[in-house]
């Protein structure tokens, strides 16, 4: 391939996956009225998915309705506002919804519990099961493991499927 070709190429990718965040929000912004909800909707592009949040001036007190009990109303919407994607786009999409900073603040945690993990493996020579833990979670941990130079694995079956980390 030539270089123009890749260039297109990537310029596709971003504009496909700014349009995926235009959909998303225009559906998120819909459903906030709905509710009754104050909250701006921020875009962006991360790697190779679009992200959306919902932020708000008020304080995050409304919007943890839309967040749930451990994130799980989150999860709902994110599924939902991804079905309005493939819907208007006919592709599937892999698009990332945080509300109130309940994403950021989550990854924060995993990363340092991945973190941990990847310590106590290297120094014991053992593996390290963690917890049961979403997709998005599990992804969080397995990308911390490997940027701290050790290996992971996914084992178990939905919803108890868990990380665990190799020495």
């Amino acid at each position: 391939m030539t270089d123009t070709t890749e260039a297109a190429e990537g310029t596709d990718t971003l504009s496909r996956l700014e349009q995926e965040g235009e959909i998303a929000a225009d559906y998120l912004e819909g459903l906030l009225d709905i509710a009754d909800l104050d909250g701006d909707i921020d875009m962006d592009v991360e790697g190779d998915r679009a992200a959306v949040s919902i932020i708000s001036d008020a304080g995050s007190r409304d919007l943890q309705k839309l967040v749930g009990r451990d994130g799980e109303v989150l999860e709902a919407l994110q599924e939902l506002t991804r079905l309005a994607v493939h819907r208007e786009t006919g592709d599937r999409s892999r698009l990332m919804l945080d509300i109130a900073g309940f994403r950021a603040r989550k990854r924060e945690e995993l990363t340092k519990l991945a973190t941990e993990a990847a310590e106590q493996a290297q120094s014991s020579g053992e593996a390290v099961k963690l917890k049961p833990m979403s997709p998005f979670e599990r992804k969080v941990v397995h990308d911390a493991v490997k940027a701290a130079g050790l290996r992971s694995e996914s084992e178990g079956e939905e919803p108890q499927r868990c990380v665990v980390v190799l020495p």
